[in-house]
């Protein structure tokens, strides 16, 4: 009888292969195209059948290196991280690109039990610099630096 021996291993390697299936399946009536003239499918069905392999990659080594079991799944990092989420979303049109990403990077922080403020902070403002910087001001994106006042 064949042993699981790393059912992290085995069960992120099945959803690699569910996402990278679903990928597949969703994208089957675009146009794929060819290397030269690529169509809309051609990247998005290329992308998942690397995650398809990717995901047998990983299920085939849950049978063969030893690996933890799975843990029980924790709930806070989990609400955290979507109310990080949230407020990013609800607030970027009202504050700002800056702000909003400070205010993200401190709700996000407290998914982890033990919170360090002050690293918390230099961390938040070094990501809303990086943002702004990549977003706004290198890709033009269309979202406001600060709060429209």
């Amino acid at each position: 009888m064949i042993k699981v021996r790393s059912p992290q291993d085995l069960g992120a390697g099945i959803l690699f292969l569910l996402f990278g299936l679903a990928g597949i399946f969703l994208g089957r009536d675009l146009d794929f195209g060819s290397a030269r003239n690529m169509g809309p499918g051609y990247f998005p069905i290329l992308i998942s059948c690397f995650i398809v392999v990717i995901g047998a990659i990983v299920a085939g080594r849950a049978f063969l290196v030893e690996g933890p079991a799975i843990e029980r799944v924790q709930f806070r990092p989990i609400f955290m991280l979507l109310v990080a989420l949230a407020v990013f979303g609800f607030l970027i049109s009202q504050i700002g690109v800056v702000l909003t990403s400070i205010l993200m990077m401190i709700v996000a922080a407290y998914a982890r039990p033990h919170v360090r403020i002050v690293e918390t902070l230099i961390f938040a403002v070094c990501v809303a610099i990086f943002v702004a910087v990549v977003f706004v001001f290198g890709l033009n994106q269309p979202m406001p630096l600060w709060w429209n006042g």
